[in-house]
């Protein structure tokens, strides 16, 4: 039976900022449908439904079209209209390119862009249909930039972050609105998960994951195009928008590569 409150869906809801994103929805009065590739999504679940909110789970791989699938399946079999997508999956992966497995690679271009783009043309398809809704990607500033070390998950974000203007571009003309949220390197899992732990950048000093998703909530709330948490990530995009790639490729590898924390 669906509720009466606003719906929101929220993926990679389990962690990070996803989690984050997905709490502020549920004290602002959603209900929620979130998902996440791990099992701790239902324990997640279990907090944001202290706040009265009706929460459905669902734990797939949003990399393949059938996890896509499934959570669209799941949002039509709730009955209500999704007020705010947030396309908040994604995951990085370190190291050298060529030293990386290929089936990392690909789990990582497509969680971060087929199954993020798949599922916001299915979802912002029943949007545009109605001219109602709201879609927040969580790009990065690392599509700013070169990622050497980090290349295809700086390469993803630059697709994101690319991706989301021109939808919003092509949106203009609905009450359809696409946020893009740019976070700088943000206290979650993402660098353990993504074998960084022992970078200059996976041990340094990093933003809460909650004020970036209050940042990025409140950016999509009034309808910004795009929104840079945190000041010193807003001068880092700003020099990176003036900075050669080649030089920028060189600053990103002391960041990210292997060694460069000890």
């Amino acid at each position: 039976m669906a509720g009466t409150n606003k719906l929101a869906v929220i993926t990679g809801a389990s962690a990070g900022i996803g989690f984050e994103l997905a709490k502020i929805c549920a004290e602002e009065g959603y209900d929620l449908i979130i998902a996440a590739d791990q099992a701790k999504i239902e324990d997640a679940a279990d907090q944001f439904r202290r706040s009265g909110n009706d929460v459905k789970t669902l734990q797939a791989d949003l990399a393949t079209l059938d996890g896509v699938d499934r959570l669209y399946d799941l949002v039509k079999a709730d009955g209500r209209p999704v007020d705010v997508l947030m396309a908040n999956a994604g995951h990085g992966l370190g190291h050298g390119f060529l030293d990386q497995d290929f089936n990392e690679i690909q789990h990582v271009v497509d969680t971060n862009v087929t199954g993020t783009i798949y599922l916001v043309h299915k979802i912002g398809r029943d949007m545009r249909s109605r001219n109602e809704g709201k879609i927040l990607f969580t790009g990065s500033i690392a599509g700013f930039m070169p990622g050497s070390f980090q290349a295809v998950y700086n390469a993803t974000k630059a697709f994101v972050d690319s991706f989301a203007f021109a939808l919003r571009n092509e949106l203009e003309d609905t009450e359809v609105t696409v946020t893009c949220l740019m976070p700088g390197a943000t206290d979650t899992e993402f660098f353990e998960r993504a074998d960084m732990m022992d970078t200059s950048v996976g041990q340094a000093k990093k933003d809460d994951p909650a004020m970036v998703a209050r940042v990025g909530y409140d950016a999509m709330m009034r309808g910004d195009g795009d929104i840079v948490s945190g000041w010193k990530n807003k001068l880092q995009s700003a020099i990176a928008n003036v900075t050669p790639a080649g030089i920028l490729a060189s600053q990103h590898r002391k960041m990210a590569e292997p060694g460069s924390g000890n």
